[in-house]
C-alpha cells in the first residue's frame, strides 16, 4: 500500500500545556508557531509516524513578563534552544479509536522518549473537498528531565512552580 502524506492545518490546531503554580493552581500556555506532519499506510494510523516542532520563540502564556522569563535561561534558552521537537518512533493502535504515540521529544537541547495518548477522532471531508483527520493527543512530562529546572522556595513550604507540565494538542491534518 502507498504512504499518505499528512500535513497540519495550522487554522485548526493548538498546542497547550499546564504547569502547576504556588502549588495550588494551574498556568496554561501555548505555542502559536508549530509544525506537524503524519505519514500513514492505512486511514487507522496504526504503525504511522508523526513528527512535531514548536517555535520557541511563540509561547504564550498571556502574560508578557512571564513568557520573557520562559524564553530567556532559566528556562526554555530561546536564543540557544529555538525549537522544541517530537518525532516518533512507533505508533500503536490500542482501539478503535486510541493511539499510543512514543517518540523522541527534545526541549532545551535534551532529547528523552515520551509516550503520548491519542484519541484519533477520523477521517472526514470538508466542504471544499479537502479529507482531513483530527487527533486529539494528551501527555505528561516532567521539565526537569529537560533541564528545565528553575524554581522558587515559598516561606511557607513548598515550590513555586510544579515539575509535571500536563500536554494537550489538537491536531488537524490535510491529506496530501
Amino acid at each position: 500500500m502507498a504512504t499518505t502524506k499528512w500535513v497540519l492545518d495550522p487554522t485548526h490546531s493548538e498546542v497547550t500545556f499546564k504547569v502547576k503554580h504556588l502549588m495550588f493552581t494551574n498556568v496554561s500556555g501555548n505555542f502559536t508557531k508549530f509544525e506537524a506532519t503524519a505519514e500513514s499506510e492505512d486511514d487507522g494510523f496504526n504503525g504511522a509516524s508523526f513528527s512535531f516542532s514548536a517555535d520557541v520563540d511563540s509561547i504564550n502564556t498571556n502574560n508578557a513578563d512571564r513568557d520573557g522569563h520562559l524564553k530567556s535561561g532559566d528556562f526554555f534558552d530561546a536564543a540557544q534552544f529555538p525549537t522544541i521537537s517530537f518525532k516518533s518512533t512507533s505508533v500503536s493502535k490500542e482501539s478503535e479509536d486510541e493511539l499510543d504515540i512514543t517518540g523522541d521529544l527534545t526541549i532545551h537541547g535534551v532529547t528523552k522518549s515520551v509516550t503520548l495518548d491519542v484519541e484519533f477522532g477520523g477521517i472526514q471531508k470538508d466542504p471544499w473537498g479537502n479529507v482531513k483527520s483530527g487527533f486529539s493527543v494528551t501527555g505528561k512530562i516532567n521539565r526537569k528531565d529537560f533541564g528545565l529546572s528553575w524554581n522558587a522556595a515559598l516561606e511557607t513550604g513548598g515550590v513555586m512552580l510544579g515539575e509535571e507540565v500536563k500536554l494537550a494538542l489538537e491536531l488537524q491534518f490535510v491529506k496530501q
